[in-house]
């Protein structure tokens, strides 16, 4: 189905086009028509499924078919978004579908001076994109009021509430405009996304893009099975010898993606890297350097697991599995994006065959496994015995140990006497032979 046959004003359809834009997907299919009727929806929909459109069209629609002048601090349309960076990426977006009508979007989130942005939001705005915590410290200083939305749209709503933005979400709902439509979308429904949904929506449409926790066709995995020690040699050597290019890379921990870009730049390979500890400016001129191919490879925490939008990414590795399976599915989901074909590949330690097991369990599939000459992982039984081999050779060192001490000891006694009991008030002593 084309966008043109839901009536969008002209102006949408040619910038639509200009995206490049042609078959809507199956969210936009489901939610556009109910977004249009001015329904609430709640919707199932993983990323790189077109969701943002699904949301963002018919807000637009509305707004350039209803215009109004920008209201004092006040805004038509809220959209709530976990990740600095998915709120810059939604925003873009908004800006490229609303470039030839005359709308007003602005982003809000921490990193960034509150004294930039709270001069913005005076003059109004006609959609603003923000996360939960600095959206916040905003209505709490006044500079900004909700009274006016039309839209709340929640995007990643499971991810907000996993990074602990339940009690600020409830907090923008108590300071909303009670008057509105409400949008939740979500990549899971959790206990705690399904109790949001019932305080914030009004008997809405559900719609369920896809079947949960399923990768895309488009997208080829596979595992390398490695020592946990080796694993930088091992993606040094892969992204030399196959010459791969924008290779977005996961790791556990912030430290771990630290040593790792210092260790790949030191091989050659230009990288960069983006986690939580870093500074709004610096996330970003790492993101636009891989963007626009100056490095080679975008080292990541989980921060940049979900919402990010990186055409042609071509390369997806788990350098480091996720702590829940359920993160497999979004770190992968990165490549493979708008019919385009990707690879996902996944650095297995011993240690980790459980979490693997999880994944294949949560996905319905097997993993292919590619075992590398010189890198390949002892198996549990092996090492099981060279542990116990080892264990026995200790213990028989030490029984030769105490055998040798015991003789030197001997010698040393030999010609003396010793105390050996004690009989009534006379000690008894014995004279070593």
């Amino acid at each position: 189905m084309k966008f043109e046959s839901y009536s969008f004003a002209q102006e949408i359809l040619s910038a639509i086009a200009d995206c490049g834009y042609k078959e809507m997907t199956p969210v936009q299919r489901q939610a556009i028509p109910a977004i249009r009727r001015g329904e609430d929806v709640l919707a199932s929909a993983q990323t790189g499924t077109g969701k943002t459109a699904a949301f963002a069209l018919p807000i637009l629609q509305r707004i350039a078919e209803q215009p109004k002048a920008l209201q004092h601090s006040n805004t038509r349309a809220l959209i709530l978004t976990p990740t600095r960076e998915l709120a810059a990426q939604v925003a873009d977006n908004i800006k490229d579908y609303g470039k030839n009508l005359e709308l007003t979007v602005h982003t809000i989130y921490g990193g960034v001076k509150m004294d930039t942005q709270s001069q913005k939001l005076k003059n109004g705005a006609d959609v603003i994109v923000a996360t939960p915590g600095r959206l916040l410290e905003h209505i709490v200083a006044c500079n900004l009021s909700l009274s006016t939305v039309e839209f709340l749209v929640l995007d990643e709503a499971d991810r907000m509430l996993d990074m602990g933005f339940s009690s600020d979400i409830q907090k923008i709902l108590q300071a909303v405009n009670k008057k509105r439509q409400n949008l939740l979308f979500s990549a899971t429904f959790s206990s705690a996304v399904k109790q949001l949904a019932n305080d914030m929506l009004n008997k809405p449409k559900l719609i369920n893009a896809d079947k949960q926790n399923t990768t895309a066709e488009t997208v080829s995995q596979v595992v390398y099975p490695v020592e946990q020690r080796r694993k930088r040699e091992l993606l040094s050597e892969l992204i030399g010898t196959k010459n791969w290019h924008r290779v977005l890379v996961f790791t556990a921990t912030r430290e771990d993606a630290d040593t790792l870009v210092k260790e790949l730049n030191l091989d050659g390979i230009h990288s960069v890297v983006v986690h939580g500890e870093k500074a709004q400016g610096s996330r970003r001129r790492a993101l636009r350097e891989f963007m626009e191919g100056k490095a080679r490879v975008m080292v990541a925490t989980e921060v940049a697991a979900r919402g990010l939008d990186i055409q042609d990414l071509e390369y997806v590795v788990n350098y480091d599995l996720p702590f829940l399976a359920e993160d497999y599915v979004h770190r992968i989901g990165r490549t493979g994006r708008a019919g385009k074909t990707g690879v996902a590949i996944s650095f297995v330690s011993r240690e980790e065959e459980r979490t693997l097991k999880d994944i294949q369990k949560l996905i319905g599939q097997k993993i292919r496994r590619i075992s590398v000459p010189g890198y390949e992982v002892s198996s549990r039984e092996l090492l099981l015995k060279q542990i116990q081999k080892r264990r026995s050779f200790a213990k028989k060192k030490q029984r030769s140990d105490n055998a040798g001490e015991q003789m030197i000891a001997e010698k040393n006694l030999k010609g003396r006497h010793v105390k050996v009991g004690k009989k009534s008030n006379n000690v008894q002593y014995k004279k070593i032979k």
